[in-house]
């Protein structure tokens, strides 16, 4: 059996089991915190294996219990460092089959690569669905520009709050009426999205034009506001940021930051850069594809600070940058002022 490419949230059977593995850090568990926090009807439990230590805080269930709860499916909400899927998973990606769930997978490793999973899954009479696959006959990036106006969240590290933010924005433009898409380019925004594009899964040379083919030309009040993957500064995923700065030629940026974090996700011993460091460096190499580029203000995750601590830092941050400084999933006045800079 071929495990099946998947690029609409609507053509995935749902609701959803979120397999946690034995996953120990928060960041890596991305897929089903996104999945939870923003498509919560879709999500009946999780599951996780013996030595897992993060949860999604939903109801523990196996697969079999999961079916008899109406599940349709088991997601992996894990996206670790080389999107692999480690060997000891295979059984309970087979228990899954075997209960009568479909499996999905946003892990580079394909579900079809598997040792023993496509023939439980041809006896199961289960499918094998893959949505980090790129589509076929991605074009190199031209650097035209484009009609509409574009929004990129970037950030300081990886799993720090893109693909949050945007969807933040995106809601939050919607209610002021604005014609606004949200541009899905990692596995979890595209289950939630209905559509995207695997930047990480795009060979190097075609990033910048994968990110085109994203953001087409729109019309003049038209948003299209992108999730930003990995950070310009990463050891190891600078690429794709770079790939989706220059083909998404946005108009404005938002940084996204974790007051506290020292060290880039993954890559220890490396430190995050600073605020500024990003937003210099992000307006030198967008100015390539787009002169008018700016920083519209800055999104912090802020959910390990109490909430008057939280607001004092960002307040003082805000004043000391000159810019607005919030919490995209706190909301409140300090959001208000990011939305309005974003849109000025």
């Amino acid at each position: 059996m071929q495990s099946q490419p998947a690029d609409l949230s609507s053509s995935l059977p749902q609701p959803y089991l979120l397999f946690l593995g034995d996953v120990t850090k928060a960041g890596y568990a991305k897929t089903a915190f996104g999945l939870r926090d923003w498509a919560p009807d879709r999500c009946i439990g999780e599951y996780a294996l013996d030595g897992a230590s993060v949860s999604a805080d939903l109801t523990n269930m196996t697969p079999a219990q999961a079916m008899t709860q109406g599940a349709r499916a088991m997601v992996i909400g894990v996206a670790n460092p080389g999107g692999v899927i480690p060997a000891h998973w295979r059984d309970a990606l087979i228990e899954a089959l075997d209960a009568g769930l479909d499996v999905i997978s946003g892990m580079h490793v394909r579900l079809a690569d598997v040792p023993g999973l496509p023939e439980a899954a041809e006896q199961a009479g289960r499918r094998l669905i893959d949505v980090r696959v790129p589509p076929a006959s991605i074009p190199v990036g031209t650097g035209r520009k484009r009609t509409g106006k574009r929004l990129l969240t970037v950030g300081t590290d990886c799993a720090l709050g893109k693909k949050y933010t945007a969807l933040a924005l995106t809601r939050a433009f919607q209610r002021r009426e604005l014609d606004t898409e949200f541009r899905a380019t990692g596995q979890t925004g595209i289950m939630i999205a209905g559509g995207g594009m695997p930047m990480d899964a795009v060979i190097a040379d075609f990033e910048a034009g994968a990110a085109e083919m994203l953001s087409p030309d729109a019309a003049a009040g038209h948003w299209d506001v992108i999730e930003g993957q990995g950070s310009l500064f990463h050891p190891a995923y600078a690429g794709v940021s770079l790939g989706l700065l220059h083909g998404s030629q946005p108009d404005v940026f938002v940084v996204c930051h974790e007051p506290g974090r020292t060290d880039m996700l993954g890559a220890p011993g490396y430190a995050l850069p600073t605020i500024e460091d990003v937003i210099a460096a992000t307006l030198l190499l967008g100015r390539r594809t787009n002169p008018a580029i700016r920083c519209g203000g800055i999104s912090y995750d802020s959910s390990k600070l109490a909430p008057d601590a939280a607001e004092r830092l960002m307040a003082a941050d805000s004043e000391r940058w000159n810019l607005p400084v919030a919490d995209s999933i706190r909301g409140g006045p300090a959001f208000d002022r990011l939305v309005e800079s974003c849109l000025a």
